[in-house]
């Protein structure tokens, strides 16, 4: 839309108190954004985001002379297929109090992806505005979130297609990054109050600032048109209230295996100046009142976890505050099991046991169990695949001896996987904070069947050599020994016996402590499109014997030199016959020959780590080996 530009310089300087942001696309047709101050940041020259030709966008109490923006209706922004993103920074940042943006989007066709944002630092996005095809033929949804990963309304409204409709987003500039989104097909919501029920409401964590904002071109089959782009301080620039709330805490009374309840204290200043009404959608509202004290606390107790909470004032001005609510769960004691007795299609993320680490679809409980020789199963089982949402346990953090998570696991499904022998981690080890660590179990399409591998990456995952058919079971170990900084997994190991890893890595740098457990779904594409595991157990002690740290079932048995390059000798108490097998970090064995004058030819060996398997009369012993 195009500005008028006899509108008279004290009208704008008298609405623009705590303007931050605006943008008309007021340039010639088909000008692109790149060469009208915005900056391309990715993309850079293809297919650039240009203004169409007398395609703005009208939007009654808005657009036009009379409306909010004073402008007339002229040229827009086009995002009609994929390449150029760009953004265009604020004069200054931003880094507290609240940011208002709004915008007129017309969506002719849209692939699920986000188009327009805020730049919090650098090339980092927060409050992510979303669309995606409704189930409803000819209908669309509008999502937000602070990451790449969509949320939706638990049911989304449906959005009519070649429509302009008032996008209103709400952000609290904090680290907490709450944020909440309106919708509106007609009328400007005269406070923030009026405006109802947000469509969706998000928190995550981000920088504590915003900066620009951004325009992306997410897909070909897109067509996107945005106009009058709005962001101020307060609601539609209304006169700040004296008022003013500072960032929340947010405390969990309690942190059990129950449903708990959390309180939140919302700092503030410049009361003492108006008659102030204070409403919570939960809890019991207490503390300072901003009514008489000019500073002070509003305290919000007894709001059941999970349960966001929104405070309405009201009287001297109208503020709505949203509460994003905490989750208070315990950190768990180990040995931790979980048969995940829940109710089929309950998301594991609602469960007391687990938390949400990411946004998207969920893990959920589903029926029936997975079996396998030496184990008893019961509750039931989890599925999930895909892309989606991560589900974390946290349990006591160890840092010495060893770690492991062992779990039933069949892969059912793995159509959806577009490319062999990628692969994708869907279950990791981690700290007790956030981080994700390298101690990641893999698994990739190998033909028609699957293979499983340990490592960091793609590029340095160790693969077990065994390929397994989908839709059959699995039992796998995933562990870490901090005494000799390695990662090891165990397939199908003999409960009750004495098991060699089927594959073992070595971090980069040692892993100072695990205190947590992650099940991840990475993308469509390289996630198995079902996956079910069942049997959960999380523990320092193995109900197996792992043979590579078994060393003293033969009498007197030394091994050396460790690291070897072309002898490998061996002795024992009896110097007996003595067989040695070694093994590969695949669980190839690579040489099986028996001891000659105590020694083993190594030198056709490739340099790495082994497992020496070693017999004397009936007796085993496995050691590991460094060969140089």
């Amino acid at each position: 839309m195009k500005k008028l530009y006899f509108l008279l310089s004290c009208l704008l300087t008298i609405s623009s108190f705590g303007q931050v942001f605006t943008e008309d696309f007021n340039y010639a047709d088909n000008a692109l954004l790149s060469a009208n101050g915005w900056t391309a940041f990715s993309g850079a020259g293809t297919a650039p985001v240009d203004v169409g030709a007398s395609n703005g966008l009208n939007y009654t109490g808005y657009s036009g002379t009379t409306g909010f923006t004073a402008s007339a209706v002229g040229n827009a922004a086009r995002l009609d297929t994929t390449g150029e993103d760009v953004n265009k920074n604020f004069a200054s940042s931003v880094t507290s109090g609240s940011l208002y943006y709004t915008f007129l989007v017309n969506i002719a066709s849209g692939d699920a992806g986000y188009f327009a944002g805020l730049l919090s630092s650098g090339t980092t996005f927060s409050n992510r505005v979303f669309v995606k095809p409704s189930t409803v033929t000819g209908k669309i949804n509008f999502g937000l979130s602070n990451t790449s990963t969509a949320i939706y309304a638990t049911t989304p409204t449906d959005f009519d297609l070649n429509t302009t409709y008032l996008i209103i987003v709400k952000y609290d500039v904090t680290t907490t990054g709450n944020a909440s989104m309106w919708i509106k097909a007609t009328g400007i919501p005269a406070t923030e109050a009026a405006a109802g029920t947000p469509e969706v409401t998000v928190s995550g964590t981000v920088p504590a600032t915003a900066s620009g904002f951004f325009l992306r071109q997410y897909a070909t089959a897109q067509n996107i048109t945005i106009d009058g782009i709005r962001i101020y301080s307060t609601w539609f620039n209304a006169a700040p209230c004296s008022l003013v709330l500072n960032a929340e805490t947010r405390v969990c009374e309690a942190t059990t295996l129950s449903l708990d309840t959390y309180t939140t204290t919302i700092p503030f200043t410049g009361g003492g100046t108006a008659t102030y009404t204070m409403s919570a959608t939960s809890g019991t509202i207490s503390g300072d009142n901003p009514s008489t004290a000019a500073t002070g606390n509003i305290i919000i107790s007894g709001v059941s976890e999970g349960t966001n909470n929104t405070l309405t004032i009201s009287g001297g001005c109208n503020i709505v505050k949203t509460i994003t609510a905490p989750e208070c769960k315990p950190i768990n004691t180990l040995p931790f099991t979980d048969s995940f007795p829940y109710t089929v299609g309950n998301s594991l993320n609602n469960e007391q046991k687990w938390s949400i680490l990411n946004t998207g679809d969920n893990i959920v409980a589903s029926t029936g169990n997975l079996n396998y020789t030496g184990i008893t199963s019961g509750g039931n089982s989890i599925s999930f695949g895909g892309a989606g949402a991560e589900s974390k346990t946290l349990f006591t953090n160890t840092t010495t001896g060893s770690i492991n998570a062992r779990m039933l696991v069949s892969v059912t499904d793995i159509s959806g996987i577009t490319a062999d022998l990628t692969g994708a981690y869907f279950a990791i080890l981690t700290d007790n904070a956030s981080s994700l660590t390298n101690a990641r179990l893999w698994v990739r399409k190998n033909g028609t069947q699957i293979q499983y591998g340990i490592g960091a990456a793609t590029t340095d995952v160790v693969w077990d050599a065994t390929l397994y058919a989908t839709g059959t079971t699995q039992y796998l170990v995933l562990g870490y020994d901090f005494s000799n900084n390695t990662v090891f997994l165990c397939v199908n190991p003999t409960i009750g016996g004495t098991t060699a890893p089927t594959a073992t890595y070595t971090p980069t740098a040692a892993i100072t402590g695990v205190g947590g457990f992650v099940f991840r779904q990475d993308s469509a594409t390289l996630t198995p499109t079902a996956i079910t595991v069942d049997e959960l157990t999380i523990d320092t002690a193995l109900n197996f014997t792992l043979s590579n740290q078994s060393f003293s079932q033969i009498d007197g048995l030394k091994m050396y030199p460790n690291p070897a390059k072309n002898n490998l000798f061996i002795e024992t108490a009896l110097n007996s016959d003595i067989n040695v097998s070694i093994i590969n970090v695949l669980g190839k064995e690579v040489i099986n020959s028996k001891v000659s004058n105590n020694a083993v030819t190594i030198s056709g060996l490739t340099p790495g780590m082994y497992i020496v398997k070693i017999t004397e009369e009936g007796k085993t012993s496995t050691k590991k080996l460094i060969i140089e």
